[in-house]
């Protein structure tokens, strides 16, 4: 660092130079031995005119120019929103390698759906496979609002667009959304692309739509109409599904983005160390892990950063303190860093990469205690303990903060619930829920917190009610009731819906029944259930990229 220092010094000083840069409105005096070093252009030229002393760029701003002097000397530069395609188009004009990269990590961090078309364009022009890639894999993960908003999504050449519909992996939760965008880019510039309405028909999956919207919508559209190898393939679409009594082959479902991955927990009442993957787009489960050696009885499982962590619980009829977690891609069980105090029927949740393990039971009694996990240092520290003692309790993170609702204490459902601030290391009782209750679940969306009451220990009694915690005004409302009471059950937020997986019903039977609530709806509906009955599942959620073991491979996700 002090060398670089120096050589700065020297920049700004202009010693040790013989040579100039000059350009609009700047002259820029620089060491030859220097400039060579990060540029091959430079290079070229000192080796072919030894004698050149000045050059000039009357093209290049002085703003990006003394960017490219200080890499030079510094062999850092500060890459901004304002200054990154400029002085990625200098930076390859004079190829200086540290330059380009940096702007290509720069622009791969920040892809969004406004700017990934341009980025995508920009990888193609300048041919960096890399950026490409991951411009790609974001527009396949994102393409339901990129079709929808992105301003350059019409200017997609055909080629690019039969490209992205045309993948398995392309995202989208009905095939309708690929109809639509394919229509809309057609509609941009009619006269030149109704030549290529054919092929990118071709592409779309016809046989992922209803009937309905097939009768209602496609073969109304004008386009269609006036096509007939569209109008072939729709009315061929829709004898194949007559003939199958409607059902869609699962062969041609797209790929989702995430799976829900239920984990651990009981299965017709014995322990189990399974894992089982559901797929929303066929609506079908699939075990995917299911291995001799037993999890800890009532222990948490939560995921972070491709390792699903088993945390805490009973084994041998002694609580535990100890960690294990699965490696995505591995597929296999390792320890990690032990839990400063033994605990089962606790709460776990992740938040900005660390892993909080709240309340639960020990030998006497329920605790208050908490801690937090640093996957880094495979460390465990203790932090604020909280107000009440709880065990089977509810936690959920919104904002950067911890929340944990009611849970048990002496075997009785309390209805407290806390906050936990990990800026001020603070736990803040908030509203609490409308009835005391423990066994439930909680998990945050759109700034708000569901808290699914339905169930616990209280007194005997079940619940299905649904309650939901707005932080903003700290009261709670209700929502649709769950069709029947449970408790013990595993809890996801997929693509806008709640999960509601296996449990326990009001006469204790074991559940093989999954629940999806719609938010936007407000109504439950049955999903496919389980292969055998489960309950004290812990159920998280995976990106399909990168992770492709476990059963998120194509063929797993295909069923």
């Amino acid at each position: 660092m002090a060398f670089e220092m120096v050589l700065k010094e020297a920049l700004m000083s202009g010693d040790l130079c013989d040579f100039v840069i000059k350009v609009r409105d700047k002259d820029f005096k620089m060491s030859r031995v220097i400039l060579s070093n990060s540029s091959v252009y430079f290079r070229d030229i000192f080796y072919n005119n030894p004698q050149m002393k000045v050059c000039s760029f009357p093209d290049v701003s002085a703003t990006i120019m003394e960017l490219i002097a200080e890499y030079v000397y510094t062999q850092s530069v500060l890459v901004s929103e304002n200054n990154v395609q400029l002085l990625l188009e200098a930076a390859e004009r004079f190829k200086i390698k540290g330059i380009v990269q940096a702007c290509c990590d720069f622009l791969q961090q920040r892809l969004s759906t406004n700017n990934c078309i341009r980025i995508l364009r920009l990888a193609d022009h300048y041919l960096y496979p890399d950026l490409k890639e991951k411009a790609c894999l974001f527009i396949l993960r994102y393409f339901e609002d990129v079709a929808q908003y992105c301003p350059e999504f019409c200017h997609l050449s055909a080629e690019q667009l039969e490209h992205f519909i045309g993948k398995t992996e392309l995202n989208v939760r009905q095939e309708s959304v690929v109809f639509e965008a394919v229509v809309r880019w057609i509609n941009y510039a009619p006269a030149e692309r109704r030549g290529h309405l054919t092929r990118l028909m071709n592409k779309v999956r016809f046989i992922l739509m209803s009937v309905n919207y097939l009768l209602e919508t496609v073969k109304v559209n004008n386009l269609v109409r006036g096509n007939q190898k569209c109008i072939s393939m729709v009315i061929r679409t829709m004898k194949t599904l007559h003939r199958s009594n409607l059902q869609t082959p699962l062969q041609t479902a797209r790929l989702p983005a995430q799976v829900l991955l239920a984990v651990g927990g009981f299965n017709d009442n014995l322990p189990a160390n399974v894992i089982e993957l559901y797929n929303a787009r066929t609506d079908c489960w699939r075990t995917v892990y299911n291995k001799d050696n037993l999890l800890p009885e009532y222990g948490a499982c939560v995921y972070n950063d491709g390792f699903i962590y088993s945390i805490g619980g009973i084994h041998d009829h002694l609580f535990v303190s100890s960690v294990m977690k699965f490696n995505l891609a591995t597929q296999t069980w390792e320890e990690a860093g032990s839990m400063l105090e033994a605990r089962a029927h606790l709460s776990t949740v992740a938040l900005n990469g660390f892993i909080y393990a709240l309340g639960g039971w020990n030998v006497h009694q329920a605790l208050n205690s908490a801690e937090r996990f640093e996957p880094g240092t495979n460390q465990w520290s203790a932090i604020a303990s909280m107000e009440h003692r709880r065990a089977d309790a509810a936690a959920a993170t919104l904002q950067g903060k911890v929340y944990i609702f009611g849970g048990l204490h002496v075997n009785l459902g309390i209805s407290s619930a806390e906050c936990y601030n990990p800026a001020t290391n603070q736990w803040t009782q908030i509203a609490p829920m409308a009835a005391p209750r423990g066994a439930l679940g909680a998990i945050a969306y759109n700034d708000q917190i569901f808290v699914v009451n339905i169930g616990g220990y209280n007194r005997g009694r079940r619940l299905a009610t649904v309650e939901v915690y707005n932080p903003s005004s700290m009261t709670w409302r209700a929502v649709a009731e769950m069709i029947y009471p449970c408790s013990n059950f595993g809890l996801a937020l997929l693509e806008e819906k709640l999960y509601v997986v296996g449990g326990i019903d009001a006469d204790d039977q074991q559940l093989r029944s999954v629940w999806c609530f719609d938010i936007q709806k407000n109504e439950w509906n049955a999903v496919r259930d389980l292969s055998v009955p489960h309950e004290a599942v812990s159920c998280c959620l995976v990106e399909r990229v990168p992770h492709a073991a476990v059963g998120l491979s194509n063929i797993e996700y295909k069923l």
